[in-house]
């Protein structure tokens, strides 16, 4: 008695007949994928890190602003300033939605490229070139999350150099 395939068996079988599954691409693919997650996390931290920093600012401002400026203004006291606005600007750099991250494909242009085209790609060479385009994606996101990262360091020192103008304008220094 012959054996027909069940639909999962079926589904496996690519146009030209022949099975196509293979597991090391799967893999690969599926850590291409994780780690274009984690770098989608990353990103989310960052903007996270950049609100607190808000409200650190503000914070750190507000307390320490008033008490210096009742003093008048002195040196210390624009320095202050001028560092609130280096973080302020910073802050923006590092929130504003221009930045041109990939992480994720264009539905139409994979059904062009893999399904609809004149001969549909198998399952193992469709994962063998997502997983390198994955890899450009991510390489392109890096630069912009390296950029950010600088810029929020750069900011947490201006943050800390802020607080202590404020309080050597404080102090009367």
């Amino acid at each position: 008695m012959a054996e027909h395939p069940s639909g999962r068996e079926n589904s496996r079988i690519v146009t030209s007949g022949v099975a196509d599954d293979d597991p090391h691409l799967a893999f690969i693919y599926q850590e291409a994928v994780r780690g274009l997650t984690q770098q989608q996390i990353l990103v989310e931290n960052m903007s996270t890190r950049a609100g607190s920093l808000v409200f650190a600012t503000a914070f750190a401002n507000s307390l320490l602003g008033g008490a210096a400026l009742s003093n008048g203004l002195g040196l210390w006291d624009w320095i202050a300033v001028a560092l609130l606005f280096g973080i302020g600007g910073l802050i923006v750099f590092m929130l504003w939605p221009y930045h041109q991250y990939t992480f994720r494909f264009d539905p139409e242009e994979l059904l062009d490229q893999y399904v609809d085209g004149d001969k549909p790609s198998t399952m193992s060479a469709m994962r063998r070139a997502l997983a390198l385009r994955i890899k450009a994606d991510m390489a392109g996101n890096w630069r912009i999350i390296q950029r950010l990262r600088v810029a929020l360091q750069i900011a947490l020192l201006f943050l800390l150099l802020d607080i202590l103008a404020w309080l050597l304008a404080i102090a009367g220094a």
